[in-house]
C-alpha cells in the first residue's frame, strides 16, 4: 500500500454524492488517490480548491494511492523485446475466461503472456491457450496457461446468460450483435430451427426477444445440449425454446413443423447441410447461413446453393451478403441471408 499527502475536503454524507461530481466536472478531483470517510464525512483528496467550495473544510490528510493497472498486457508481458511485435493483439473473453491463440515462437512464454492478460483484467480469473475450432462437434483443444484451473463460465450479453464449456463447446462472444440482430428479424408466430445450436444463444436471444411459436435449438454435441438445457431453464423460455440432442441431417422426421426461419452457423461446413435445411423449409423460408471463405471463393458458394435449391425445387433470392470478420488474409466470416421459395407447381 502507497499513502500520499493531498489537501482535501471535508463533506458531510448527505451532500458526499453532489459535491463529488461536481468536482469530477470540473476537473479538480484527484483520480489516483482513494477518496476516505469516518462516520461524519466523505474527504475527497482535491487539486485546487473552487471559490464555490470554499464554505466546506479545507484540510490536509494522507490517502491511500490507487492501484494502477497498465493499459496495456503487452506492456507488462515478459517476453523478449524482439517478440513483443508478436503478442496478439485481439483474444476472445467468455464470461471470466480469456481465449488466446499464440503464434508459434511464442509458446515458451504462454505463462508469462497469460499472468499479464490477467493483471490487465482484473473480472478475468483464466487464460486459456485454445487451437482452431475442429471436428463435427466444434470443439478445440484448451490448455489453461493463467489463473483457476477451469473450462467453465458463464458469460452474458444483452440480459440474457449463458453457461459455456470453452473446452466441450463452440461459442463466440463475437457474434452478440449477430444474435440481437437475427432476433429482431423473427416475426411474431414465426417457427424457428437453430440447427448447429450449441449452448443456444441464437435460440434463446429469439425466444426472449422476439414472439416466436417455437424455436428448435438442435446439436449433436451432447454436452452443448446439456449446457442448452440449462440455459433455456435459466433464461426462462423452456416454454418456447425446444433443445434437440440429433444430427442436422436427421431432423426431417424429428421436426414436427416446416420452419419459417433456419439458422445455420456451422463455418467452413454449413453448404453440406444445405440440402437438409431446404427439406426442413416451408414455402417461403428465410435461411440465415454463415461460413468461413475466401474472397475468390464467395461467388461459387453462392452458386452452388442455388443449385441445391433448384435441385429441391427452391427458388432462393434477395442473398444479403455480410462480411462480418476476417478470419485469415482474403478470407473472411460472412453471414447471408437468403429467402428460399418454393416453386409454385410443387406441392
Amino acid at each position: 500500500m502507497v499513502l500520499k499527502k493531498s489537501p482535501c475536503i471535508c463533506v458531510r454524507h448527505k451532500e458526499a454524492e453532489s459535491v463529488r461530481k461536481y468536482l469530477r466536472q470540473k476537473l479538480l478531483l484527484r483520480d489516483d488517490l482513494l477518496l476516505k470517510k469516518d462516520s461524519e464525512c466523505v474527504y475527497f483528496p482535491i487539486l485546487s480548491i473552487p471559490n464555490e467550495l470554499k464554505s466546506y473544510s479545507v484540510t490536509t490528510s494522507v490517502f491511500e494511492e490507487k492501484e494502477r493497472i497498465p493499459a496495456s498486457y503487452k506492456n507488462i508481458a515478459k517476453v523478449p523485446e524482439t517478440l513483443r511485435g508478436c503478442l496478439p493483439s485481439s483474444y476472445d473473453v467468455i464470461g471470466d475466461i480469456i481465449l488466446l491463440k499464440l503464434p508459434t515462437p511464442l509458446l515458451d512464454y504462454q505463462k508469462e503472456i497469460g499472468n499479464a492478460l490477467l493483471a490487465v483484467h482484473p473480472n478475468i480469473r483464466t487464460v486459456c491457450l485454445v487451437d482452431a475450432v475442429a471436428g463435427e462437434l466444434r470443439t478445440r483443444k484448451t490448455t489453461v496457461i493463467a489463473g483457476e484451473r477451469k473450462t467453465r463460465t458463464v458469460h452474458t450479453e444483452y440480459g440474457l446468460s449463458f453457461n459455456v464449456d470453452v473446452q466441450e463447446t463452440y461459442f463466440s462472444p463475437r457474434l452478440a450483435s449477430e444474435r440481437w440482430r437475427v432476433a429482431h428479424l423473427v416475426q411474431p408466430g414465426e417457427t424457428v430451427i437453430d440447427m448447429f445450436a450449441g449452448v443456444a444463444p441464437f435460440s434463446i436471444m429469439i425466444a426472449r426477444y422476439a414472439k416466436p411459436s417455437v424455436v428448435f435449438a438442435v446439436d449433436k454435441n451432447e454436452e452443448a445440449v446439456a449446457l442448452a438445457k440449462e440455459n433455456v431453464l435459466q433464461n426462462r423460455v423452456v416454454d418456447i425454446v425446444d433443445v434437440l440432442s440429433a444430427d442436422a441431417r436427421d431432423l426431417e422426421h424429428l421436426v414436427p413443423r416446416k420452419a419459417d426461419r433456419i439458422i445455420m452457423n456451422l463455418p467452413f461446413s454449413a453448404h453440406q447441410f444445405f440440402s437438409s435445411a431446404l427439406r426442413l423449409a416451408a414455402h417461403r423460408c428465410i435461411v440465415h447461413y454463415y461460413d468461413i471463405i475466401k474472397d475468390e471463393k464467395l461467388q461459387e458458394r453462392i452458386e452452388f446453393l442455388k443449385n441445391v435449391g433448384d435441385e429441391l425445387n427452391f427458388q432462393l433470392s434477395d442473398f444479403s451478403i455480410r462480411k462480418m470478420k476476417s478470419y485469415a488474409p482474403r478470407e473472411f466470416y460472412i453471414g447471408i441471408d437468403i429467402t428460399a421459395t418454393k416453386h409454385a407447381d410443387v406441392a
